[in-house]
């Protein structure tokens, strides 16, 4: 792993510094607004301007970086994000918000296309799965640690926006410093939904609620937390503790996909998310239930996402595969478009607590279509099934490619190596038979 992280050790600094700057601005957008006086509803729709605007850089950026290159493209959306950060302070009003919050999901879907893609030309068949697993960890830890940056200052003023203005500019340094080649950016063209529910039901349902999940986590939590008076370090304490459960729980539900059927282990994340989220309903806004709610919901969330790609993958061929993995992050993206409108809805009318019924009613969704597709369709026998790999809600369509085609490979590798092995072994028998043979007296 140390020869694989000095390979690729200033793309990810770069990987945690852009993380720093986004993961203070999603906070950062809750809590200012509370300040400002934005509703639920406002919010909401600020929001899920972001996904909308990352939806349709990651179908976009490609034909750019083709037209004009990966630095120029990298160099640009850099500086409009930086400039966009620095604006949100100078024009308060919800509109406006929502204007620039879609110029910077289109430009951070950007950043994460180019980024990923030097990333992936700079590792190996023999390494691509250790750097994946390296850029996902560096994701969450910039995530994490950006909550801890918020506490540092004051939202009410302009100076958090500046100083994620300026961690996502210093974040292209090491990036393009390190990045010598002009990699290949091509992303499959999505699979048609039809095409996609008719070969996975569950995974095309499954994971548009989790974008429903997702978006509403992220974006409205730091809503929530306002909404209820929680203060600046609560907020950012609850906001870090949804991604800290996805980085402990990933390797345990990973290591569970590959030994039993995914379904299962879809439902019972699920399960337990759903009680999770209904713990926070019911903790009457004590902070210890909030923050364990909020660990276990967020730390289901992310291996779920990987789940339901794993699962999808097992029932298709490698050429099927990027245009199967495109289809999702496209169903993702709707999800995660409408979870914050639903979530904001309900909190303006129900209040701030039906952020937990929202999650828990959507979690109870996937749970029941779970345990419904488990009487529709027999469960691939484990050995036939490709291996899970870490994948965040947040990667590009190019990353989720990768990484399902890289799985595939190493499930076909280690088919091959079990068949040999297992010849070997019959060969060996035999042989030991035969020798056995040659030792007996002969009439």
């Amino acid at each position: 792993m140390i020869q694989v992280l000095t390979s690729v050790w200033a793309l990810l600094i770069g990987v945690v510094l852009i993380m720093l700057g986004n993961g203070m601005h999603f906070t950062l957008i809750g809590l200012r607004g509370g300040i400002e006086g934005f509703s639920s509803a406002e919010l909401a729709i600020v929001t899920s301007g972001y996904f909308a605007g990352f939806l349709s850089g990651a179908r976009i950026t490609p034909r750019m970086i083709k037209r004009v290159g990966h630095v120029r493209v990298f160099a640009a959306l850099g500086s409009f994000t930086s400039a966009g950060l620095i604006a949100f302070p100078l024009i308060a009003e919800p509109w406006a918000w929502t204007a620039l919050r879609v110029i910077l999901g289109f430009c951070m879907s950007g950043i994460y296309v180019t980024a990923e893609s030097w990333l992936n030309d700079a590792s190996t068949n023999e390494t691509r799965g250790k750097v994946l697993s390296a850029y996902m960890i560096a994701q969450t830890l910039g995530i994490i640690g950006a909550q801890g940056l918020l506490t540092l200052g004051d939202a009410a003023n302009s100076a958090l926006f500046i100083v994620a203005s300026i961690l996502v500019s210093i974040s292209f340094a090491p990036i393009l410093l390190s990045a010598s080649s002009v990699p290949v950016t091509e992303a499959a063209r999505p699979m048609g939904l039809k095409e996609l529910f008719a070969g996975s039901p569950l995974s095309t349902v499954g994971i548009f609620l989790l974008g429903c999940v997702y978006a509403t986590q992220t974006g409205m939590a730091a809503v929530y937390g306002t909404q209820i008076e929680m203060t600046t370090v609560q907020i950012a304490t609850f906001v870090a503790m949804l991604f800290a459960g996805a980085l402990v729980f990933q390797y345990p539900i990973g290591w569970l996909s590959d030994r039993m059927d995914r379904r299962k282990l879809i439902f019972g994340a699920a399960a337990v998310a759903m009680s999770a989220c209904m713990l926070g309903w019911l903790s009457g806004n004590q902070l210890v239930f909030m923050m364990c709610a909020a660990f276990v919901a967020g730390g289901m969330t992310t291996p779920l996402y990987a789940l339901f790609l794993a699962y999808t993958n097992d029932f298709l061929s490698l050429e099927e595969m990027p245009a199967a993995s495109g289809g999702l992050v496209l169903t993702f993206g709707v999800g995660a478009i409408l979870g914050p409108l639903i979530a904001g809805w309900s909190m303006e009318h129900l209040g701030p607590q039906s952020f937990w019924l929202v999650l828990a009613g959507t979690f109870a969704v996937i749970a029941l279509y779970a345990l419904y597709r488990m009487t529709r369709r027999e469960a691939l026998p484990v050995e036939e099934t490709e291996s899970y790999v870490s994948v965040l809600p947040t990667a590009s369509p190019m990353a989720v490619e990768t990484a399902g085609v890289w799985a595939a490979e190493q499930a076909e590798a280690a088919a091959e190596e079990a068949a040999a092995e297992e010849a070997a072994a019959e060969e060996a028998e035999a042989e030991k038979a035969e020798a056995a043979e040659d030792k007996k007296p002969k009439a």
